[in-house]
């Protein structure tokens, strides 16, 4: 029979430790226990009782419990170190428990994703990406890529604040701000690594270029960090601006940042469209759920780490990255949440495809042409300019100061995808270009005309 002892050294107990631990496998005897505070006892207790059979662990915590007057719910956390002093100035970051004992991860998303619908009018596949998103803010030591979570609508009213308030009852460290300073924000996650949610970002985002490039910079690992001068000697450091970050806006932030996010699309409700208000939740909704999160957090992190999920190819290159860590949480839940994972992401993409560059804009309208021109390959540029003004709807009719685009300014476009105009004949010679010239640029920057799962 597996022996109990601790392999603390019986001698000690003369020295008036009080601390001798019995044999519990042969009639235990009830000893006093003094170990120090209850995070050390216990987590000695439960590093030895977890090694155990599934059968020999249970009886073995009912009986420690009960040695130790302690409640059995205690033994169920793992032993966790001690928490770090806190800076000064430092937020009060409240540490979930870790649920006692594993869970389902395939429900547990369904749990979040639930009460997300609960409380917001949206979209099954944006409560879907909601939960995925609140997963990885646990693990994110597993992953290498951190999505912004953008959280957009054209309008106010759509419960895009209400929606930024649950996930930060969800996440991990929660740090909400309706503004923030560049240089607060490198600090903050350098110093306290948060889960960081930022609302009425469209108030102020667009003007500051500095805090738009700090955001960029935390999308991957390895590059999660800037360089700032410190003290009066103007010393360098590193900081780091790795972490988790949500954005809450209206309309779509700026297409470097829309470009490194999964978006979260809301839309205002209708009068007979039902939700609950958040106030009436039940006192315990979101810390039983984020306790479940922390416990996920631990039995998960390693699955997660080593997970290669399927990326599909109708997402861009960016587009997979920013999904990948979120799909390999499905698959470690698996169930439905592979394919309907993949289906969030494939609506998300279509969504982020309205946004897009003033160059793959006119690449987009180019190629229309082309098509709508049935055999005929070659195209003068006085003709191209006159069809990409025909729709007063797109922008190339009033493209500056409400003149329409000029041959020059076609050019200068154009040129950054290699392509320049050159002399053709059509009946007549005069400058233009041949359809073959923008099959590179089509093929590298244009999405195909028949997506398919």
């Amino acid at each position: 029979m597996m022996n109990a002892n601790f392999g603390l050294d019986p001698a000690q107990n003369a020295k008036g430790d009080n601390w001798l631990i019995t044999d519990q496998t042969a009639h235990p005897k009830k000893e006093k226990c003094d170990l120090g505070p209850d995070s050390e006892r216990d987590g000695l207790v439960v590093e030895r009782i977890t090694n155990l059979p599934d059968m020999a662990s249970e009886q073995s915590r009912l009986d420690e419990a009960k040695r130790l007057n302690s409640r059995p719910s205690r033994l169920d956390k793992p032993a966790r170190p001690p928490r770090r002093q806190k800076t000064s100035g430092e937020t009060d970051f409240e540490e979930a428990e870790p649920w006692g004992y594993p869970i389902e991860v395939s429900e547990l998303l369904q749990e979040v994703s639930d009460t997300v619908s609960r409380f917001i009018v949206c979209p099954k596949e944006t409560a879907d990406t909601v939960a995925l998103w609140v997963a990885m803010t646990w693990i994110m030591e597993a992953v290498n890529v951190a999505p912004l979570a953008v959280i957009t609508a054209p309008e106010k009213r759509c419960g895009k604040t209400q929606l930024l308030t649950i996930m930060g009852k969800l996440v991990y460290r929660p740090l909400m701000a309706s503004n923030i300073s560049p240089a607060a924000l490198f600090r903050s996650i350098d110093a306290w690594s948060p889960t960081l949610l930022i609302d009425e970002a469209d108030t102020f985002l667009p003007r500051n270029e500095e805090l738009r490039g700090i955001l960029n910079s935390g999308h991957t690992r390895d590059a999660a960090y800037i360089v700032r001068t410190v003290g009066e000697n103007f010393t360098p450091k590193k900081f780091s601006t790795w972490g988790a970050k949500a954005i809450s806006g209206i309309g779509k932030l700026q297409e470097t940042l829309m470009d490194r996010s999964v978006t979260l699309t809301l839309r205002r409700k209708l009068p007979d469209e039902r939700v609950e208000r958040l106030r009436h939740a039940e006192s315990d909704l979101f810390p039983t759920l984020a306790s479940k999160l922390a416990r996920f957090a631990l039995d998960n992190e390693k699955g997660i780490r080593d997970a290669r999920p399927h990326l599909p190819d109708w997402l861009n290159d960016r587009e997979q990255d920013n999904w990948e860590p979120l799909l390999a949480i499905a698959e470690v839940a698996g169930g439905r949440w592979p394919e309907d994972a993949r289906a969030a992401a494939r609506e998300a993409s279509i969504q982020t495809d309205t946004s897009t560059t003033y160059g793959t804009e006119l690449l987009f309208d180019i190629r229309e042409i082309f098509l709508s021109q049935d055999e005929n390959d070659k195209i003068f540029t006085a003709d191209l300019i006159g069809k990409l003004c025909a729709d007063p709807e797109k922008r190339w009719a009033s493209y500056s100061h409400s003149e329409a685009i000029t041959p020059r300014q076609l050019s200068t476009m154009l040129k950054e995808y290699k392509i320049t105009s050159k002399t053709i004949r059509i009946g007549h010679s005069r400058k233009g270009y041949e359809r073959r010239q923008f099959d590179d640029a089509f093929a590298r920057y244009l999405p195909s005309k028949s997506v398919t799962t």
